[in-house]
């Protein structure tokens, strides 16, 4: 084979391949209306109690239930500033009065008087006795009643307020209460850890972060559409998405679109659209049931249905 025949082979070769490269990337660029990438509901759980973490079992990857107790931060402060509280409740229980009992004594006094006011009325009616010792009876039982009715008011107003102090107690139990709750640290939903910030032994302060967990169950693509496609989408409308699983390998997926922007932004520099030469898009995200194969920050792809 002569040297100019070997190079025109060549270049129909180069040629052949570059031709069939712009086909097969054409083929996976424009066989898709939008592309973007997954996301998934992050929570970042904080300590809220300050105080050293006695425990924080928990290790990135880690399968986490909702309402799952981790860990806990020192709470014995708590537990005697609770054990005083009540003390005091008690205390404060044992001053106050049993109105009734307290007022048995001077209701006996009257029940007697008026026994012997009656018996003195009927022995000034046989001239037995005078006017004047009915008199001083019945003075002496309004001055009794007057006493009971002082006496009374007393008694109520100490155990009310009695009653406030132990309310004000009962109050500052249930604070105690509450931070002692809140020294228990929990997965707010159920997810996976992605990242872990604190250690055993750490001081907490109210607001650290302790872990990260997100929600790989239920995760979204969020994708970006041209003006044109978006007349095309509404929410709550399914549509399939499309994962590169290398070697060739796509997965298909089922999507509902779950959110739609009502504002224009510029093209994400990784992100590409059906339209490359549009630099405004909107984005939308679309909710995908995720089988554990997808993860946070692969691609997908979205195909309208």
């Amino acid at each position: 084979m002569s040297k100019d025949m070997l190079m025109k082979t060549v270049q129909i070769i180069i040629l052949f391949t570059a031709a069939f490269s712009l086909w097969g990337c054409g083929k996976k660029n424009g066989d898709h209306d939008a592309s973007g990438a997954f996301e998934a509901i992050e929570v970042v759980v904080s300590a809220q109690a300050t105080g050293q973490i006695m425990q924080l079992d928990i290790v990135e990857g880690q399968a986490l239930k909702v309402n799952q107790e981790v860990g806990f931060v020192d709470t014995i402060q708590l537990h005697l500033k609770k054990e005083q509280l009540s003390a005091s409740m008690k205390a404060v229980d044992s001053r106050t009065y049993n109105v009734s009992l307290q007022m048995a004594s001077t209701k006996q006094q009257i029940a007697k008087q008026q026994t012997e006011l009656i018996r003195f009325r009927n022995l000034v009616k046989s001239n037995a006795a005078t006017q004047k010792q009915v008199d001083d009876i019945q003075s002496s039982i309004d001055l009794l009643e007057k006493q009971l009715t002082a006496q009374t008011e007393t008694l109520r107003n100490t155990n009310s307020s009695l009653s406030a102090e132990i309310t004000s107690l009962y109050i500052q139990m249930e604070q105690i209460n509450d931070l002692i709750n809140k020294s228990i640290i929990v997965s707010p939903i159920n997810g996976v850890v992605l990242s872990k910030y604190a250690q055993k032994g750490e001081i907490a302060v109210q607001g650290k972060a302790l872990f990260k967990v997100a929600d790989m169950t239920n995760i979204y693509l969020r994708a970006y559409i041209t003006a044109d496609q978006l007349t095309q989408m509404k929410l709550n409308q399914e549509l399939s998405v499309f994962t590169d699983f290398g070697k060739k390998e796509m997965r298909e997926y089922k999507g509902v679109i779950t959110w739609i922007s009502d504002k224009a932004e510029f093209t994400p520099r990784t992100i590409l659209t059906k339209n490359e030469r549009s630099n405004l898009v909107y984005a939308v995200k679309i909710a995908v049931q995720n089988d554990g194969y997808l993860k946070i920050g692969m691609y997908g792809e979205v195909k309208l249905n």
